[in-house]
């Protein structure tokens, strides 16, 4: 023990003070450095999701033919192959577009050109965003493409039921006039179950089946049909 201290001396309470303050100093610098470093973190997030806005926005803008780029036209097109209709040319729908193009014997190049836009019913298709007005000639005759698909579907559904709307398999699966399951019921839009829809119901989902998928989802009666 230091007996010779002056306790009345104030400079080991000024050297406390002193150390006080530097502890107090460090730790302040070391919580801006901290709130530099998540700043820093937070600003490159936004940076990414800016950077995925503008992929998105592009991919939105993709045409689907030469000079097409309406969104009613994108959509138009996705009801058709059977897929979400949100008006953007993305992955899902080129994946349809190219699955749809396979069965139908068309390139195989994930792009709704005018082939594809004819094979699909959909005709030629307005180069701008606009409303046009609905045709007044409901007399016309169905493309050749519908009415091969017609034919297609009613070969299907003699060689899976006999054409029987409440049909279903053995083990209760597949039900129905073309013998869906829930699951691709479901997917193409059909509520319920397909044994008990209504024939016109079974034959639109069908109809979408087959232009999305071609005859795959028939391997035996499909191929039968073709």
């Amino acid at each position: 023990m230091d007996i010779d201290r002056d306790l009345s001396s104030p400079t080991p309470w000024r050297r406390s003070l002193r150390a006080s303050q530097a502890r107090r100093a460090r730790r302040a610098r070391r919580r801006r450095m901290a709130l530099r470093g998540r700043a820093g973190v937070t600003l490159a997030v936004v940076l990414s999701t800016v950077a995925a806005g503008g992929a998105f926005a592009q991919s939105a803008a993709t045409p689907v033919a030469s000079g097409v780029r309406s969104p009613d036209t994108v959509r138009a097109l996705q009801q058709k192959l059977g897929v979400k209709a949100d008006g953007v040319y993305g992955p899902r729908t080129r994946a349809a577009v190219k699955r749809f193009q396979r069965a139908h014997g068309l390139d195989v190049d994930g792009i709704a050109g005018p082939q594809t836009l004819a094979a699909l019913d959909l005709g030629a298709q307005p180069t701008q965003d606009q409303t046009t007005s609905a045709s007044d000639d409901q007399g016309a005759a169905a493309p050749a493409s519908a009415s091969a698909d017609d034919a297609t579907l009613q070969r299907i559904a003699q060689c899976e039921t006999r054409g029987d709307p409440t049909a279903v398999s053995a083990d209760g699966t597949y039900r129905g006039k073309y013998q869906f399951d829930r699951a691709t019921w479901e997917q193409m839009g059909g509520t319920g179950d397909p044994a008990q829809a209504t024939e016109a119901e079974q034959d639109r989902i069908a109809a979408k089946l087959l232009a999305a998928r071609g005859t795959a989802p028939w391997p035996n009666c499909g191929a039968a049909a073709t």
